[in-house]
């Protein structure tokens, strides 16, 4: 599985319909509004890298409003739930 972490500038007016329209998108798995720099955190899973492009650069960017986008691939995941999880199965 492949992840990409999107920053997204939008119009400011139009960011709830911005937010929702881009979480309509096959791909993308969800989508945060957040203060600071960025308006959107969109977080895009899929399993193949050429998948990436066709989300992002294909369709997210052509989303009305949307103003400018950044694009991170993740390279491994580090989660405290799945930490947790091991832990309660008994593993060392």
């Amino acid at each position: 599985m492949i992840t990409a972490i999107v920053f997204v500038n939008a119009d400011v007016a139009r960011i709830p319909e911005v937010a929702e329209s881009i979480a309509a998108i096959d791909g993308v798995s969800e989508v945060y509004s957040v203060t600071g720099a960025i308006d959107l955190i969109a977080l895009v899973r899929v399993r193949h890298h050429d998948e990436v492009s066709s989300v992002v650069a294909d369709r997210l960017n052509k989303v009305p409003g949307v103003t400018s986008t950044e694009t991170h691939i993740a390279f491994r995941a580090y989660s405290r739930h799945d930490l947790e999880s091991a832990f309660s199965l008994g593993l060392d």
